[in-house]
């Protein structure tokens, strides 16, 4: 039992023991007898889930939403992490599908990670992709209009009189950054004299701390921020915070997703609602629904668009005049 559980991945195994029970397998280059793995998993319905993605907000939304669907669903979750945001190792991904999986869930950006699509495709397993920006030729897509959504937060930034608006963009890599960045620039160009100034995020805190630095240094800098998800927002908040600029009365900071961040810090953000759970729980109900349908080709290839909503807190306002002085007992500053 013990070995089943080291070769299994069992987290209650102590790390001795694993090591000890590691090196003997190593010893007699033991490997698992597929044929027998296959006649104990033969009745059960196994989902690979990979994910990668910086955001811990986002993740917890998107795994406690997939656990609590497999759960419904009698299914059995085996779970993938690729390390420092990066796709697994090939032989970590040969050992993830020789568990007996069905098909895979894929979290942002592991959608679109070409070379994990390729093994995927190469085992010929049914994907379902989570938040990517675009429907996929060969693949389940559940995702909301991202370029429609952040086209709405950039008008609700020029309602409020902002002309001059930071936007930091995400993961390069993910056509989501792309389809925000678009919906911004749409915005923008329909008003005149405004103006969208970009800086290079990749969805994680700490790229939010140095655009957003980047932003504000400028010789103009923006009376707005719209960062591309909400840990960058919060971090152009706390860099806003470190400059003694007063948010939003100095500076407006709105974000993207609704995560669990949105609400953690002070002001609120305003932000778009992204349905991260209902989104994670739709792909794996269509995925098992595809898998156990007569067809599953015919099935497995279909794209999902949900809704999303603007959500208004306290973290914006007009924009005023950072360059007029301060009136002590002027009502307009209480």
């Amino acid at each position: 039992m013990t070995v089943s559980r080291v070769i299994n991945r069992d987290a209650k195994v102590r790390e001795t023991t694993r090591q000890t029970v590691q090196a003997a397998l190593d010893e007699l280059n033991y490997e698992p007898n597929l044929a027998a793995r296959t006649l104990v998993m033969a009745g059960e319905l196994r989902i690979g889930v990979i994910y990668a993605n910086p955001s811990a907000a986002f993740m917890s939304d998107f795994l406690i939403a997939v656990f609590e669907e497999a759960t419904r669903a009698g299914a059995r979750l085996i779970l993938l992490r690729g390390e420092n945001r990066q796709a697994p190792e090939p032989e970590e991904l040969q050992r993830w599908l020789r568990s007996g999986i069905k098909g895979a869930l894929l979290a942002p950006p592991l959608g679109e990670s070409t070379a994990v699509r390729n093994v995927l495709r190469a085992a010929n397993l049914p994907v379902a992709v989570v938040a990517a920006g675009r429907p996929s030729e060969d693949a389940i897509t559940v995702r909301i209009d991202d370029r429609q959504a952040s086209q709405a937060m950039t008008r609700h930034l020029l309602d409020l009189g902002h002309r001059r608006i930071g936007f930091i963009t995400g993961n390069p890599e993910q056509s989501a950054s792309a389809e925000r960045l678009l919906g911004a620039r749409a915005a923008v160009a329909a008003v005149t004299g405004a103006e969208l100034v970009t800086a290079q995020g990749t969805f994680s805190y700490s790229s939010g701390l140095e655009a957003t630095d980047w932003l504000l240094d400028s010789e103009r800098p923006p009376t707005a921020i719209f960062a591309s998800n909400d840990d960058m927002a919060a971090a152009a908040v706390s860099v806003a915070q470190r400059r003694r600029l007063d948010v939003p009365r100095d500076l407006t900071v709105v974000g993207f997703d609704d995560t669990t961040m949105a609400t953690t810090l002070w002001p609120p953000l305003t932000t778009i609602r992204q349905p991260v759970g209902q989104l994670a729980a739709v792909a794996l109900e269509r995925l098992i629904h595809a898998l156990r349908a007569s067809d599953p080709a015919a099935e497995a290839c279909a794209d999902y668009v949900l809704g999303h909503a603007l959500i208004e807190r306290q973290s914006t306002a007009p924009p005023r005049d950072l360059t007029a002085p301060e009136a002590d007992g002027d009502p307009s500053h209480d």
